[in-house]
């Protein structure tokens, strides 16, 4: 069988992770169990893994250093402990009687924000489960625990754990039978020094090959893109991609972390959508920008200019579940330097728009695998002195958030019998990048997950709950509407014309 060595892309999150930025993702799960449940779930949640073992690839895998850590590892097979890989806590103290649903939720993000500094072991396969009991009962009297997944980015990206998502969790309480992805392969435990070698070096002469024959086709998307972006500059008047404005958020990173979420409807989302004439990622990014701007003139810290959002884009082509990484990064400005909230909507779609045009052509070169030999010496020592450096401190950056919107499933999910009641993903936090809000839509919600250094932002909750009034602000927020067409004149046709215009209240708002 031959080697399978990870990609430059997935293996870029092995070289730069430190303790100052754990380089998994996850999520954080709120779940109410059946009436009358007995015993440890976490028990039935080792159980059910085992079920869903065979047909989890991504689980059953661990890395195979080259020698002298030379060029990317590769993925060999593994057997994982589950009494290791799932572990209990068990928060300090009984439940308070008369506790309220609310509080279960504050109590698992505080136990996240603890739980999240800790790498993951990388001799073993590189994901871990934590069940945490001792939450408050639910507003229907029901038991609750809490479930933390952590999972290596190396392993997967967020198109990658909702495809795992989709074969751990069930559609109805009672588990279906899955059945094991068929094979053909061997087992590989491990890898001879000749054959990582011999392996790696075939990997550099193909991409090497790979990236000579793309070359002529690549630079001439590139050159098109230049052309249409110029001439797209030129019509908008004003650029998207621009360097981001100073916030408390983009300085060095340290290795504790402060977590936070927020939920809304997600019916309603869609119903301002369509009637702003905005897609669902729009409004995403609307309500981060409202909670953003609310959050930094509270404590007089909101720039004159813009905030920039680094978005995710995926690569992956419909169908394809590898558990790899397959995605980029564009830059989209979020449009808080405006008081009105119709005319930050409408930056945000043009903006979303331009980078949209932009990217269009350019997400089929944009690379994810590229020759790696020497890569991790270099990618390492760029990282950590990148940190001890403070170089975030004293560089301006292109982004000060990133903001992620993963598709997730829109009913009800059961994880070992029990009903899924919160679905918030959790994610990375990097130098200069000290917020990370990633979105996943679930069941009748949107989810959303703010990982955030504890020293730059303590108080993260409040901007999850500045989420909330972002939320309410756009209910209010008079959608456009068409004009009602003129009469038909005697021996004319009539038209109807549409006005582009958003209806507004009161004074004109200034920025600021």
């Amino acid at each position: 069988m031959p080697m399978k060595q990870l990609s430059g892309l997935d293996a870029s999150f092995l070289y730069l992770e430190t303790p100052e930025m754990p380089m998994h993702v996850g999520a954080m799960y709120l779940l109410e169990l059946p009436p009358g449940h007995r015993g440890r779930y976490v028990q039935d949640l080792r159980r059910h893994y085992a079920a869903r073992m065979a047909a989890t690839p991504a689980l059953r895998r661990r890395l195979w250093w080259m020698p002298l850590n030379l060029a990317n590892p590769a993925w060999v097979d593994a057997e994982p402990d589950l009494a290791w890989h799932i572990v209990e806590h068990r928060l300090p103290g009984r439940p308070r009687k008369g506790a309220l649903a609310q509080d279960a939720r504050a109590l698992l993000e505080d136990k996240i924000s603890a739980l999240h500094p800790q790498l993951l072991d990388r001799s073993k396969p590189l994901w871990r489960i934590h069940v945490i009991e001792g939450l408050p009962r639910s507003a229907h009297g029901l038991r609750q625990v809490g479930v933390y997944s952590q999972v290596h980015h190396a392993a997967v990206d967020g198109q990658a754990a909702v495809a795992l998502a989709n074969v751990l969790f069930d559609l109805t309480p009672e588990p279906r039978e899955i059945a094991p992805r068929p094979s053909t392969r061997r087992k590989t435990f491990q890898i001879g020094m000749a054959e990582m070698l011999r392996g790696a070096l075939s990997n550099e002469v193909s991409q090497v090959v790979r990236m000579a024959r793309e070359l002529p086709a690549t630079l001439g998307t590139v050159a098109r893109t230049a052309r249409g972006s110029f001439s797209l500059k030129a019509l908008l008047g004003k650029g998207n991609v621009t360097l981001a404005p100073a916030t408390p958020m983009n300085v060095t990173v340290g290795s504790a972390r402060a977590f936070a979420s927020a939920s809304v409807p997600l019916g309603e989302l869609k119903a301002l959508a369509k009637a702003h004439g905005a897609t669902l990622n729009d409004m995403v990014l609307m309500l981060c920008a409202g909670a953003l701007r609310s959050y930094l003139q509270q404590r007089q810290q909101l720039p004159r200019k813009s905030l920039v959002a680094a978005v995710p884009i995926s690569l992956r082509q419909t169908g394809d579940t590898r558990p790899d990484n397959q995605a980029s990064m564009s830059l989209i400005s979020l449009g808080t330097h405006l008081a009105d909230p119709a005319r930050r909507l409408a930056h945000i779609r043009a903006a979303s728009g331009a980078m949209k045009t932009a990217m269009g052509a350019m997400k089929s070169i944009l690379p994810t695998d590229f020759p790696s030999i020497g890569v991790p010496w270099l990618m390492e020592a760029a990282a950590s002195l990148y940190g001890r450096a403070r170089v975030a401190d004293r560089l301006p950056q292109v982004a000060n958030v990133v903001i992620s919107n993963v598709p997730g499933p829109q009913v009800p999910i059961y994880l070992a019998g029990a009903r899924v009641r919160v679905n918030c993903p959790t994610s990375i936090v990097v130098h200069g990048l000290a917020l990370n809000i990633t979105v996943q839509s679930f069941d009748a919600h949107m989810d959303f997950g703010l990982m955030a250094d504890a020293a730059a932002l303590p108080d993260v909750k409040s901007l999850a709950a500045a989420l909330d009034a972002a939320f309410a602000e756009l209910q209010t927020l008079p959608a456009p509407v068409a004009a009602v067409p003129a009469p038909a004149r005697k021996g004319r046709v009539s038209r109807t014309r549409l006005s582009s215009r958003v209806s507004t209240t009161g004074p004109r708002a200034r920025n600021r």
